[in-house]
């Protein structure tokens, strides 16, 4: 097993799980159990995605373009005036 990122946080983490599941890459989130003691452990290096060795080179450039993804224009809202967009 291999550490390919280290999350910034459980909710990034979790994202990224789903994201290598979809792409057919099994990996591990270690540290998850160690966040409710923050408070006396340092916060960063907690989280690691792990996979396996022959998945670590994928994972890598998976993780490296979710990352550097852009939203669409087309997801911009379109303003009316006076209606509540949510």
């Amino acid at each position: 097993m291999q550490r390919v990122y280290e999350p910034a946080d459980l909710l990034e983490a979790e994202l990224l799980l789903v994201m290598l599941a979809s792409e057919g890459v099994t990996a591990h989130l270690s540290g998850r159990h160690l966040l409710g003691a923050m408070g006396e452990l340092p916060v960063n290096g907690l989280l690691g995605l792990q996979v396996a060795d022959e998945q670590a080179e994928r994972a890598r450039l998976l993780i490296t373009a979710y990352n550097a993804a852009q939203p669409l224009d087309s997801d911009e809202p379109v303003e009316v005036a006076g209606v509540l967009l949510c």
